[in-house]
């Protein structure tokens, strides 16, 4: 029994990644001070940055987005795309809000190994979560004009809640997944902590790369080929109304393929180093603090995107904007009157003294 606990603990240890450090945290001789300083004030600057700008119109689009869909699902106009942008959209916002851990940039989150399993747990549903959902609406709109032929799936497709609940449930899975492989052995200690930790072990990264981007982004290029190959052949002709939440979709789908496609490389050259043994340079941590950034950004460009192409969402923002420009006429007017009313007041006053003289 000890020499099979002895082996098991030897063959593990390949796997402890707890020597891992971040360049700009490491006495190492050979790395430049200038360097560090370099990296870190780009990171600082992209950091402040994105909270200043890009936070706040993630979070308001976000609101206005499940404010226009509580008021449609009221009124029972919410259609099955309209659910599922729901759906992404709290996802979007989850990871928004998850993204002011590096509010603390250039320096990192110091918690402990457990809190900072829990933070890449909810971080990475969030993450795989978007990314399923934008599969589904994919599959959606290739299912929309030519219906299933299997009667399961066809009964599925009609209910756009248990689809939802189906990618809530395989997006749970693949964080679940991904988060055992984090190797967390003292879970109490203090670290620094990124949402993608960096000690994670490589298959980490390795599977979040497989589950996260390479089978979606390969479902979501079928799903566009066929359903462009099938409207090519279609000789009904395609209405404004049809087309236009295909396009919503298809930016919304380029934008996360853009963003998503640096991080991951980034993310695969950290588990490159790993495998080397090698803690990198501090070009290397910026260029992963930056598709950080990047990755952040996409979550809230994806709302802006949203609340300007897709059509409901269009209309509850001209509905607001409307609303704010009649509440600011109001003030403006009840603030004139006092005023009106006061020069009236010093008129009557002028009057009878200039009858006296």
């Amino acid at each position: 029994g000890t020499s099979r606990k002895a082996e098991f603990f030897t063959s593990m240890v390949p796997h402890n990644m707890t020597w891992m450090k971040y360049p700009s945290q490491s006495q190492h001789p050979f790395i430049n001070v200038r360097d560090i300083i370099s990296s870190q004030h780009i990171i600082s600057r992209l950091m402040h940055g994105y909270i200043a700008l890009l936070v706040p119109t993630g979070l308001l689009a976000g609101i206005i987005i499940l404010g226009t869909f509580l008021k449609n699902c009221k009124q029972r106009t919410l259609d099955k795309l309209d659910t599922m942008i729901v759906a992404l959209t709290c996802s979007n916002i989850l990871i928004i809000f998850l993204s002011l851990t590096i509010s603390t940039r250039p320096s990192y989150l110091k918690v402990s190994y457990l809190e900072c399993g829990a933070l890449s747990f909810f971080f990475n549903w969030g993450y795989f979560n978007s990314q399923y959902l934008l599969v589904l609406m994919m599959l959606s709109f290739l299912l929309k004009g030519y219906p299933p032929q299997n009667a399961v799936i066809s009964r599925v497709h009609q209910k756009p809640m248990v689809c939802v609940g189906v990618v809530l449930t395989c997006a749970f899975c693949a964080a679940t997944t991904v988060v055992a492989l984090l190797g967390i052995v003292n879970y109490h200690e203090e670290t620094d902590c990124q949402l993608d930790p960096l000690f994670a072990w490589p298959e980490y990264e390795i599977i979040k790369f497989t589950l996260g981007f390479c089978i979606p982004s390969v479902a979501n290029l079928l799903c566009f080929i066929l359903s462009f190959v099938k409207k090519g052949q279609s000789e009904s002709s395609i209405t404004r109304q049809t087309i236009h939440p295909y396009w919503t979709v298809l930016v919304i789908a380029v934008t996360m393929f853009a963003s998503r496609l640096f991080y991951n490389v980034m993310i695969l050259a950290r588990t490159n180093l790993k495998i080397q043994g090698s803690i990198g340079t501090p070009q290397n941590e910026l260029n992963m603090n930056i598709a950080e950034i990047m990755l952040f950004s996409e979550s809230c460009i994806s709302l802006g995107i949203v609340l300007g192409l897709h059509k409901p969402c269009r209309t509850g923002l001209l509905h607001c904007i409307t609303n704010l420009t009649k509440v600011c006429r109001r003030r403006d007017a009840s603030n004139r009157t006092p005023e009106i009313q006061g020069s009236h007041t010093e008129v009557s006053f002028a009057q009878p003294n200039n009858g006296s003289h």
